[in-house]
């Protein structure tokens, strides 16, 4: 069964436009998704990540190393950055800890970025973790997806590629 999304733009900041796609008809968007339950459930996680794509949106834009790879032959790539001293940090105590929870994105160039959804990764693999496995799959099947619109010309580029552009009826398929 093919499953369809439509893209749809999140935020533009001055380095980086983000975008996300909402799936078979869904209002919400999967990154509006990511965002709500984790408010929810992992909040000060969820802040560390949202101020680090303020910071690549504003400062330094989307430049590969502040994005992780998951695994050796993934398409699809995973926030926040590497590195327990990665600032902006969130601590608990004063007492600067790693963040397991993982928003999962396709890194388009270094001015856009499809943020996908995510949760808490548990082992040392995505492919292993019960909790983030299919979120990781599903980034991976929507980031080839978004390759091949490129290819096609279904999505194209603005004129300095900061931006994108696709038809309002446009649809994903993966």
């Amino acid at each position: 069964m093919n499953t369809f999304a439509r893209i749809i733009p999140i935020k533009q900041y001055d380095k980086v436009s983000y975008y996300s796609v909402c799936i078979d008809g869904s209002e919400n968007s999967l990154f509006d998704d990511f965002v709500q339950y984790h408010t929810e459930q992992n909040k000060e996680k969820l802040n560390h990540i949202l101020e680090w794509l303020k910071q690549i949106g504003n400062k330094y834009g989307a430049q590969q190393h502040l994005f992780r790879s998951e695994a050796e032959i993934a398409d699809a790539s995973a926030l926040p950055p590497i590195g327990m001293g990665r600032e902006p940090n969130y601590s608990e105590y004063g007492k600067v800890k790693a963040n397991n929870l993982r928003l999962y994105c396709l890194r388009a160039n270094q001015y856009v970025v499809f943020l996908f959804d995510g949760d808490i990764k548990t082992t040392k693999y995505a492919q292993d973790c019960p909790n983030v496995k299919d979120y990781f799959k599903k980034a991976n099947q929507l980031t080839k997806a978004i390759d091949n619109a490129f290819i096609s010309k279904d999505i194209v580029w603005n004129d300095d590629c900061t931006e994108i552009d696709c038809e309002d009826d446009f649809k994903l398929q993966f």
